[in-house]
């Protein structure tokens, strides 16, 4: 059983690392085509939101609540507001929907 354990570390190292080691060793020259380059800029921003729109939604006790702070956020994100002011309103906005909706 503990042995079983290892070689799943074992393989998830490996698998980890080859991912992370084989672009940079066969992409040796500037990548030049611009639909690439600007595929590859966006990768780091969509997968931070793919991980973390449903975590937003259900993080409180109702999918209302969640979705009135996503909206909050995303209102006052428009508008430029800082980083603490939509967290504070996204958090307010839970907390009020929490109250009257559940």
């Amino acid at each position: 059983m503990k042995t079983d354990v290892y070689l799943y570390i074992l393989v998830m190292a490996a698998v980890t690392y080859l991912v992370r080691m084989l672009p940079l060793t066969l992409i040796k020259k500037e990548i030049k085509n611009t639909y690439l380059k600007s595929f590859l800029y966006y990768v780091p921003y969509v997968t931070l939101s793919v991980m973390t729109f449903p975590a937003i939604l259900s993080a409180t006790g109702s999918i209302w609540s969640g979705t009135a702070a996503f909206a909050a956020a995303v209102i006052l994100a428009y508008f430029r507001k800082s980083l603490l002011q939509v967290s504070i309103a996204a958090c307010a906005a839970a907390f009020v929907a929490d109250l009257f909706l559940v």
